[in-house]
């Protein structure tokens, strides 16, 4: 991932640096083990625990020549251990899968803990969040289009929900990808002894695989791609929210806008939702992995290495840009501008067509058949319609003179008392309190 998107800790866990830290910390523990059985001089462990880790550039300098990056960190840590001789019996046992999937665990755990440490926090944000506006008044929209009244705090409370189970997918998927595996060539431990596979995997905080060919199965691989892939999701459906509500027709709401920021280069006046905007595009580059990563599942035999090539970018990238989702939208929703007047004032731009379903109820709780009452408010409704796109706001209730001009047609006499009942937006929200002591817990 370019270094635009990367944050440094997410950075430093898919580093070269960091992944051979990780394969030199593999490879002495498997060798304490080997030493402690007595299968490997006791003297080869010291001068191997003590050789640094090979520079990213010393492997590359040897990959170029073997074609072969496991072969190659071996030679390139062999040439800084003293005496060489004792690195002879590093890799004892084991094959390039061993080292690759149980130090590939130990990245994916690191790099889980971030991102769940994140979740949590963007969780607080918006729960804080949606408290703070959950009476909040606002046109609640359906297909775009105004429905019923609802609060800006109970829409964020449903994103505040969504990322507290995203957070817990990932928790679980943690547990899916903390999995390594030291059975050697094939899985059947014919040169290394079970014993060591467990003492191994204890030290590095995993746990061995039930079974491995080889290679680990990568159904957890995938689940955990899949896991970051509805994190990024949940982060895009509030930045769409955020991008939708700071339409000029809206103004709802406004995406932070710093001092000194320009937001085009010909129009001075713009002030565009680019977070928000760059939180959709990045969650497309998160889900678009799910699939090749999935595929990684179905391999030859006991083993080959189409996946590897795949997870050498998705897992690093997708892990990056989550994190980076993360950030963003916490900032996003932590700094978001709520006009709470301009909500309260696109209630009324309907002329009141979004208490049509309170109106209709009020109707047969008067008497009025279903069906007659819903024939009288759509007639009136799409006169009111009509009205609106005419321009006509003369009596600043066209919804309310339309019924009663419906009624009159129908003989009907409108209860006054109801309709004060239909139209107060208040009415709404009443039934939200229980929704609101769940956010208050949640955590």
């Amino acid at each position: 991932m370019i270094s635009r998107y990367t944050l440094p800790e997410m950075g430093q866990v898919w580093s070269d640096a960091h992944k051979y830290e990780l394969w030199c910390r593999v490879e002495v523990l498997v060798l304490e083990a080997h030493a402690a059985a007595g299968t490997v001089p006791a003297d080869s462990v010291e001068p191997v625990r003590n050789a640094p880790p090979p520079t990213p550039s010393a492997v590359a300098a040897v990959e170029a020549v073997t074609d072969h990056d496991v072969i190659a960190f071996l030679t390139a840590w062999a040439d800084n251990t003293t005496p060489r001789s004792a690195a002879a019996y590093v890799h004892y046992g084991m094959t390039s899968s061993d080292l690759l999937d149980t130090a590939l665990a130990v990245q994916l755990a690191e790099a889980t803990d971030l991102l769940v440490a994140k979740a949590s926090q963007l969780v607080g944000v918006l729960r804080d969040h949606g408290l703070e506006y959950r009476d909040a008044l606002r046109p609640g929209r359906t297909h775009g289009i105004h429905a019923e009244p609802d609060t800006w705090g109970h829409r964020v409370a449903d994103f505040a929900f969504a990322m507290a189970r995203s957070r817990d997918r990932l928790l679980r998927a943690r547990e899916a990808v903390a999995v390594g595996t030291l059975s050697g060539p094939v899985g059947t431990y014919s040169n290394i002894d079970p014993a060591i596979e467990t003492a191994v995997m204890a030290a590095l905080g995993l746990r061995a695989a039930d079974v491995a060919t080889q290679v680990v199965m990568r159904d957890g691989i995938a689940e955990w791609v899949s896991a970051l892939a509805v994190t990024a999701t949940v982060c895009e459906a509030i930045a769409l929210e955020v991008r939708h509500g700071q339409r000029t027709e809206l103004r709802e709401l406004a995406e932070p806008f710093r001092a000194g920021q320009k937001g085009s280069s010909a129009m001075p006046h713009k002030k565009n939702p680019i977070r928000a905007e760059r939180i959709s595009g990045l969650a497309r580059l998160v889900r678009g992995y799910v699939t090749p990563v999935t595929e990684g599942i179905p391999l030859w035999h006991e083993r080959d290495i189409s996946h590897s090539s795949v997870e050498r970018v998705a897992l690093p990238d997708a892990a990056i840009v989550t994190d980076y989702l993360l950030h963003l939208t916490t900032g996003l929703v932590a700094g978001l501008t709520v006009n709470v007047a301009r909500m309260r004032a696109n209630l009324d731009a309907t002329g009141g067509l979004m208490f049509s379903s309170a109106v209709l109820l009020e109707l047969v709780s008067d008497g009025l058949g279903r069906e007659e009452a819903y024939a009288l408010v759509q007639a009136a409704a799409m006169d009111t319609w009509e009205s609106l796109d005419a321009g006509s706001r003369s009596s600043g209730a066209p919804f309310r003179d339309a019924l009663r001009k419906q009624a009159v047609t129908r003989g009907y006499q409108l209860p006054d008392a109801a309709l004060e009942r239909a139209f107060r937006p208040e009415r709404y929200i009443e039934r939200l309190a229980p929704v609101f002591e769940r956010l208050a817990r949640l955590s």
